[in-house]
């Protein structure tokens, strides 16, 4: 019998789905992905009479944001995508943004898809660039926050 060993976890890729330009390698090259988790929120209620316990029952599944994390690049097609959000959200005239789904894969030494994870309907919050330092020997990251609706895992 074989046996099993767990996969590593930094050969992944990212994938947006649906934005115009995202079907480069340099595009879906990320450092860092955090937020592939989710909580049951629960209600709880009492009954009366029983003072050792109370019921939990489930009520409804919350995500955290998803936060991609890369070097920064110029010119791309996500930032691209984040101005058109930008536009869309405070300018009435135009009306062109489209949330994206991703596909989050993590891959195997021979860079075959070992697990994969599907997030619907992405849209982006926040944008931010590492701190620069002078004194500091360190390459400028990207973070990328996004909200989402609900993930599932395909593999």
């Amino acid at each position: 019998m074989p046996h099993y060993y767990p996969p590593t976890g930094f050969h992944f890729k990212v994938e947006f789905m649906g934005v115009a330009g995202m079907n480069s390698d340099t595009e879906q090259r990320f450092q860092e992905v955090t937020g592939l988790s989710f909580e049951i929120e629960t209600e709880e209620v009492r009954e009366g009479g029983e003072n050792r316990f109370s019921y939990k029952f489930p009520k409804r599944i919350k995500y955290p944001n998803l936060v991609l994390k890369r070097g920064l690049l110029k010119g791309t097609a996500i930032r691209d995508w984040f101005k058109s959000a930008i536009n869309t959200y405070f300018t009435v005239a135009v009306y062109d943004f489209k949330p994206a789904d991703i596909m989050v894969t993590l891959l195997d030494d021979a860079g075959l898809p070992v697990a994969q994870w599907n997030v619907v309907q992405a849209y982006p919050l926040k944008w931010s660039v590492s701190d620069l330092k002078a004194s500091d020997n360190s390459i400028v990251v990207e973070s990328i926050e996004l909200a989402y609706q609900y993930f599932e895992r395909k593999i």
